[in-house]
């Protein structure tokens, strides 16, 4: 599916929202199922005061990386650089955590409420280096769209 076909899809979940967890999910499905090479969506929030993000809502396969130190693998170092980060090789990254031995390039964009980095997206793709520009502005606006019910 065209990013610019699933803007408004994404536009209409946010603007529906009667809850925020279900919101976030419903929006990392879509972008799973809709988008071929998305194998893992979901979103990772600062815990607290404390240096570590902890999973939200997400859709793919469960993963054992609930907590993730800040500056520790692709999602901990965007906690740090409020950065995006693309990866289109994750193998060559000495940083990287592992959740499947499938994962081949992973792409996190964060996500600012009041110029804040809050929290941030996380895709992971079983396909070498699919990310492309297209994907980091059409993320950037996943990002802001939440952004407006945080």
């Amino acid at each position: 599916m065209d990013f610019n076909e699933l803007k408004p899809k994404v536009s209409d979940l946010v603007s529906n929202s009667s809850s925020l967890n279900k919101t976030l999910k419903d929006v990392c499905e879509l972008l799973k199922y809709s988008v071929p090479y998305y194998d893992w969506v979901g979103f990772y929030f600062k815990n607290g005061e404390k240096k570590e993000l902890k999973i939200g809502p997400y859709a793919g396969l469960a993963t054992d990386h609930t907590i993730i130190p800040f500056g520790k693998g692709i999602c901990g170092q965007v906690a740090v650089s409020s950065e995006n980060l693309v990866v289109p090789d994750v193998n060559a990254q000495n940083n990287y955590i592992a959740c499947s031995l499938n994962v081949k390039s992973e792409i996190v964009i964060p996500l600012f409420v009041n110029n804040i980095n809050i929290g941030q997206i996380d895709v992971d793709s079983n396909t070498a280096d699919p990310f492309t520009r297209e994907d980091e502005r059409f993320l950037e606006f996943v990002c802001e769209s939440v952004a407006s019910i945080m």
